[in-house]
């Protein structure tokens, strides 16, 4: 070799070439290395001045051949181990702690301190990095795997869970959170899986080890047991790995040995929720129909097949059982595991319709004890009492809750009933407690409408009677002493419980997507007298109007009644039933804080009691605005011409008070809005004009008003506030598109005139400095000015020459802004501005139009208009730049107009745009000075 650089493009031809000519000339010219002891010299030479990893990688792959396929003098390996030693190529590294794992303790030590540092910078590197990962992990797991002795443990543990715990397909996998689905390690590792040794030797070190270190041996095992199922050779292969799981995680039942530590405990119990996981997409049933779980049940029928048939089988489900109930009772201890058993047991149980074969899963034995377990051991929670602390109550876990709940319908569903028992009446705390917990049990049944291998209309019979025992208990809790116990925590948390439980009705059983049930509410009318959803729904909205009447010092009750409400409300099916409702045509009919407002004599108006009530109206008003669309029309009809009236008179007699204020500008501002298209009156309506003669009427009495009010120390809150939401008003109600404005002018309307003039008014008011000072000033000012520009440029161009020239300054301060969002709306409103001048005055051949001569006297008295923000920004661009390249942006400059004609059309515009960009290019290659 005439130089190292040489070998390092070799080297590289080696590893990168797509040639296969090249790399096999370079493997053969390499090849020396690594068969022939003579050169090992020279692969420490390399490993000390070569400077490419992939020199580095032959001079380490070499050293190891060399040191585990030679029986070298042990003078000659201590020499490689210093030399590799004094490397800080990771490459050379792991060939280094590699070959000395082969000769003495010490250095194996050495070697699994090193390899976990490996572990963590290779996670860290590119694709460019795998092939070299999928290779080294496994040779280091193989090797680790051979350790016990007692200082190698716990390195050696370490080291072989991030080996299992390296994400090799690069999904990120959260580890913080509870299950992180099936394991997807290389091909290369099948046959270390497929070795019985290597589950056996985790099993042996949870054996002899203490917590941590035995945690670890169980972290390992249920990574092992979540590999993808098409890692094994065959369905035998598997059958085997799952036969050694099996037994091991048999014995620590036997002995529960470890299982005292709380970890452990836990670590455990995830192993034995990882036996099927690569068929968790069971629980997608429920969201995508019945079709999907069919095949999902069909795909876990060869895992139940083979844990049914694994020999042992019947003593393992027997102590897994028998562990599982423990665990229910150790409710306190054992509550955030219960999880992953109850998720073990409900994915078994959604197998058994298919399961073929003679060998009996003996889940009809076990699955209704698991059951009850639950069930009484959350009545036991409840008996043995909690302080009334959010972090102990787990009917106040939310998450652990639903956890747990969600795995729960499957038992229920499997055995098609519910056992339940009371326990102590004795104390009606304790009482609601325990209902609240049956009421949650029969909500998470309700929610899973569904289940293989059942029949529909039994499940909707049981539903039906389930759901009659929680309608009945209604009647109970709001009535007698229930009714006077609405400040007590048992209380809420059962009212909660009966909310929930009408989510999950609702979404199976009442309208949208839910399909009416002939059984269901036939059952129910014999019961209940309850025939329909429509009879349902009105008793869903009668317990929201208890709650909201008697919950007035419960915010999470509150929360929860509103969050209901809101999805009847949003529904499509739902909301069209909630109008058919008496109650709710009642509560619409006979809003009171109106009537009670528009009775209010002027003279009273000025009352804190009015005040309240007004600001308390326009907030609901607003909420009820947001939330209109396909309704939208229904609002309007209720709101105009009735009740429009009080929005002028709230307007005008507190202007000085934006307590006021602002709650109504904001509601004007929602019910002007024109989102989804929903302001879509008939083509022979007037209501959009009219709509608009109310908001020129609301902006004049606002602006006429506060222009005459003096400033406040507070000037935003006492006036710019009130003014940039008139600002919002107009822009939104001028680009609605639901008004045909040309009529206001035709019949010598003033309402379009009078809100331009006063919002005029109110920008001139406000000095430039400010408006650019406030930021939601700023967004509605532009805004506001973009649909001037866009649609009444007129309106700008009629007025004197200095107003002109102030709002067109206000645009190239926009422009120059760092708010892209800003600077389009400027951008857009002078590019209005210029296509209109080019149109009436550049290519006409004198200006008509008293717009168009208005103009022209613009320009005239100002000639610097446009050439002026164009000059400015071409010098600001070139004073921000080193004065050698001023010469060649002034080209990039000129270029702008190469080849562009004198039009306005979209071909001309592109031409303009590609010059644009390239000058964007030039300036950008140059950059800031």
């Amino acid at each position: 070799m005439e130089s190292l650089a040489q070998l390092e493009a070799l080297c590289e031809r080696l590893y990168n070439s797509q040639d296969s000519v090249e790399r096999a000339h370079a493997e053969n010219t390499l090849k020396c290395f690594s068969v022939n002891t003579d050169y090992i010299s020279q692969c420490q030479f390399i490993l000390d001045n070569a400077l490419t990893p992939y020199a580095l990688m032959l001079a380490s792959s070499s050293l190891l051949k060399q040191v585990t396929e030679h029986s070298l003098a042990l003078q000659l390996r201590l020499d490689i181990s210093n030399s590799c030693s004094q490397s800080t190529c990771v490459f050379a590294i792991y060939a280094f702690h590699v070959c000395v794992s082969l000769i003495t303790y010490v250095l194996v030590l050495m070697f699994c301190s090193v390899g976990n540092y490996l572990i963590n910078y290779l996670a860290k590197r590119g694709p460019e990095l795998q092939s070299f990962v999928t290779a080294s992990l496994i040779q280091l797991l193989c090797r680790l795997t051979k350790f016990v002795a007692s200082r190698l443990q716990e390195l050696a543990l370490s080291l072989c869970l991030k080996c299992l715990s390296f994400d090799f397909v690069g999904t990120s996998i959260d580890e913080s959170s509870e299950e992180f689905g099936t394991v997807q390690i290389p091909s290369a590792w099948r046959p270390v899986l497929e070795d019985p040794s290597t589950l056996q030797i985790f099993f042996d070190y949870y054996a002899i080890t203490e917590a941590p270190l035995s945690k670890e041996a169980l972290e390992c095992l249920v990574r092992l047991a979540s590999v993808r199922r098409s890692l094994f050779t065959n369905d035998a292969a598997r059958s085997k790995f799952l036969a050694h799981l099996m037994t091991g995680t048999k014995e620590i039942l036997q002995t529960g040995q470890g299982l005292a530590d709380h970890d452990n405990y836990h670590e455990y119990c995830r192993l034995l929720g990882r036996f099927r996981v690569n068929y968790q997409l069971v629980f997608m049933a429920s969201t995508f129909g019945s079709q999907l779980q069919t095949v999902v049940c069909l795909l876990d029928l060869i895992h139940l097949s083979e844990l049914v048939n694994v020999e042992g089988y019947s003593d393992w489900i027997q102590l897994v059982a028998e562990f599982t109930l423990k665990s229910l009772q150790s409710w306190q201890w054992a509550s955030s595991s219960v999880y992953y058993l109850l998720g073990l047991w409900s994915r078994l149980v959604t197998s058994v319709p298919y399961l073929k074969g003679d060998a009996p899963s003996l889940l009809d034995e076990f699955v209704p004890k698991i059951t009850e377990g639950f069930i009484t051991s959350r009545f036991n929670s409840v008996q043995a009492g909690f302080p009334d602390d959010l972090s102990d109550n787990p009917l106040d876990n939310v998450e652990l809750l639903q956890d747990q709940l969600d795995c729960f319908p499957y038992l229920c569903r499997f055995q098609e009933r519910a056992r339940m028992q009371t326990g102590d009446k004795s104390e009606i705390s304790v009482i609601e407690a325990k209902l609240a917990w049956i009421v949650h049990i029969i909500a998470a049944i309700v929610k899973i409408k569904q289940c293989t291998g059942c029949s529909l209309e039994s499940q909707e019979v049981l539903d039906a009677e389930l759901s009659a025992r929680v309608l009945q208990l209604i009647n109970v809790t709001d009535s007698g002493l229930h009714s006077q116990r609405y400040c007590e925590l048992s209380k809420q948390r059962l009212d909660r419980a009966i909310l929930t439980f009408f989510q999950h009705f609702r979404k199976s059983y009442v309208g949208d997507q839910a399909m009416h049930s002939s059984k269901l509410y036939a059952r129910l009318s014999e019961l209940l007298g309850l025939h329909d959803h429509l009879l349902l729904l009105n008793v869903i909205v009668g317990k929201i109007a208890t709650n909201l009447k008697c919950y007035t010092e419960s915010q999470e009750v509150i929360d929860h009644t509103l969050s209901l409400f809101l999805e009847l409300a949003s529904g499509y099916m739902t909301g069209k039933l909630l109008l058919k409702l008496d109650t709710i045509k009642f509560i619409v009919a006979n809003h009171t804080v109106f009537i009670s407002l528009e009775s209010t004599p002027d003279s009273m108006f000025r009352t804190d009691a009015v005040k309240c009530a007004l600001i308390g109206l326009m907030r609901d008003l607003r909420g009820i605005a947001m939330a209109t669309n396909r309704t939208y029309g229904l609002l309007f009809d209720w709101l105009y011409p009735a009740h429009m009236p009080l929005l002028l008179k709230g307007i005008s007699h507190w202007t000085d008070t934006p307590e006021v204020t602002t709650p109504l500008l904001k509601f004007m501002a929602e019910f002007v809005l024109n989102k989804a298209q929903r302001l879509t009156f008939d083509s022979s309506s007037p209501n959009g004009i009219l709509l608009f003669r109310e908001v020129s009427k609301l902006i004049v009495a606002y602006g006429s008003r506060v222009l005459s009010l003096p400033n406040a120390a507070d000037i935003y809150a006492y006036k710019y506030k009130g003014m940039w939401i008139c600002f919002t008003i107009l822009a939104r109600a001028l680009a609605g598109n639901y008004v045909n404005f040309g009529v206001f002018e035709l019949y010598g309307d003033r309402a379009l005139s009078d809100a331009l003039d006063i919002a005029l008014k109110m920008t001139l008011s406000i000095p430039l400095a400010d408006i650019l000072a406030f930021r939601k000033l700023t967004k509605a000012y532009f805004a506001f000015l973009e649909v001037l520009f866009s649609s009444h440029i007129t309106f700008i161009l009629n007025l004197n020459t200095n107003t002109f020239m102030h709002i067109v300054g206000s645009l190239e301060s926009g422009l120059k802004g760092l708010d892209t969002n800003i600077s389009s709306q400027c951008a857009a409103a002078v590019d209005n501005l210029a296509a209109f001048y080019f149109n009436n005055i550049t290519m006409g051949e004198a200006p008509t139009s008293p717009a168009a001569i208005n103009l022209a006297r613009h320009i005239v008295e100002c000639p610097t208009l446009f050439p002026e923000v164009f000059s400015d920004l071409k010098a600001q661009i070139l004073a921000s730049q080193p004065v050698d390249q001023h010469q060649r942006l002034s080209v990039c400059f000129d270029k702008l107009m190469a080849d562009v004609a004198r039009s306005l059309d979209s071909k001309n515009r592109d031409k303009f745009t590609q010059n644009l960009t390239e000058v964007q290019h030039g300036v950008s290659f140059v950059g800031p000075a």
